[in-house]
């Protein structure tokens, strides 16, 4: 049975692999400012000259079709065939469902899924989100405008940024045209967006439309920390996840791999792609090959800026920071010292003031909780990360040295 990799987002969730729609918005002769004059109104069509009708494209719609031309053959369209129901790549696949709310229809060995992703390098290195692949027995990839496959193995993975570098086997000389990177200091909101893929598998569509936020942070990855990406309202759908996200220039800005759904399971204007500054940070390991593996402190903590205002001040708690309710033991956030207090009564966990509490991380002060893991998942492990806490009402400085380590529960 057919399916998209990303049919996730089900009533309005993010829905991890939505990507690029195929929905374009005309822009038409419309947008330029100024009134027709009567003869323009009372000529007849037939009057039209083809010339007129070439002048009358805006200039943003000829930098679009600019684009497109010279990035299309940079797309890849990908195949992937998914293991048997009780092989550990499809309970691979359920964990991510019931991780990200979204639903895969059932059938038997050998299901297929489809995604996008776009040549990085001379080499044929392709970009793709990691979980257009992950759990796949096979791959194969298609060039635009071949009906030939391919196929492709995985180099490298970073699971807890959704990207994933993938090599085809046997591409012809010639064929590989990567698309380049682009400038994340140059974006600004408003800027155009164009988004390339393969939207409900109708391979090699384009939309259009412009960079809506650059202070957005959604979960991203297998952990599902919370992580600063580009909105857009290109309309974006199940398919395309791991399309590029392109400037008027034609340079990459992003790869897109979530949208908001508010329920109807497909675009509803808010998309999101992993910036190309993340990109450019993880190429070289994704390169090496093997997984880009992240580091974990081993804790559990309450966001006190989620607190409300009565329980922090019976508690005697600061506005904001990290209230640490359980340490893991073996873990790096124990092997430094940071003490934790978790209570529990019926069952459930309440809140304990009596954990320590970090309100700063490398100096920068903790605004919300979810500051905490994302500068964490920021570091390579053997870091070092510099907490400042809050114990017993005085303020100390511990240091931290970063490596992986697994939870009993999928938290940090």
């Amino acid at each position: 049975m057919n399916k998209n990799l990303s049919l996730l987002a089900l009533t309005g969730t993010l829905a991890l692999g939505a990507f690029a729609g195929f929905e374009l918005s005309e822009r038409s002769s419309a947008q330029v400012v100024g009134s027709p004059s009567a003869a323009q109104i009372t000529a007849p069509a037939s009057s039209v000259s083809s010339s007129n009708a070439s002048r009358a494209r805006t200039e943003s719609e000829a930098n679009t079709v600019q684009v497109v031309k010279a990035r299309q053959d940079g797309l890849v369209y990908i195949s992937v065939t998914e293991g048997a129901g009780g092989s550990p790549e499809a309970q691979l696949r359920q964990r991510l469902q019931d991780q990200f709310g979204f639903a895969v229809p059932e059938g038997g060995e050998g299901e297929q899924g489809t995604g996008s992703g776009f040549f990085v390098n001379a080499q044929g290195d392709i970009l793709t989100n990691n979980h257009v692949v992950e759990g796949a027995s096979e791959i194969t990839v298609r060039l635009h405008g071949s009906p030939r496959t391919y196929t492709a193995k995985v180099v490298g993975r970073a699971p807890d940024f959704d990207l994933a570098l993938l090599r085809a086997e046997g591409l012809p000389r010639g064929a590989v045209k990567p698309i380049p990177l682009g400038d994340a200091s140059k974006l600004e909101v408003g800027l155009k967006a164009i988004a390339l893929g393969a939207p409900f598998g109708l391979d090699f569509s384009v939309s259009e439309g412009i960079i809506s936020s650059l202070e957005r942070t959604v979960p991203v990855g297998a952990k599902g920390v919370e992580q600063r990406v580009i909105q857009t309202d290109a309309a974006i759908n199940p398919g395309n996840s791991g399309g590029p996200l392109l400037d008027s220039a034609g340079q990459v800005i992003g790869v897109n791999t979530q949208i908001l759904t508010g329920g109807i399971g497909q675009s509803a204007g808010v998309g999101f792609a992993i910036p190309v500054s993340t990109v450019q940070r993880l190429l070289p390991q994704l390169q090496q090959g093997g997984e880009v593996r992240t580091p974990t402190l081993g804790l559990q903590f309450t966001d006190l800026s989620q607190l409300p205002a009565a329980e922090r001040e019976r508690l005697k708690l600061p506005a904001s920071g990290a209230l640490i309710q359980q340490v893991y033991p073996g873990s790096p956030a124990a092997q430094a010292g940071l003490r934790g207090s978790a209570q529990t009564q019926g069952g459930s966990q309440e809140t304990s003031s009596g954990g320590d509490i970090i309100t700063a991380v490398d100096g920068q002060p903790l605004a919300q909780g979810s500051d905490l893991p994302r500068a964490v998942i920021g570091k390579r492990i053997g870091d070092t990360l510099r907490l400042t806490v809050q114990r017993d009402g005085q303020a100390r400085e511990v240091a931290v040295q970063l490596r992986a380590f697994s939870l009993p529960q999928a938290q940090q």
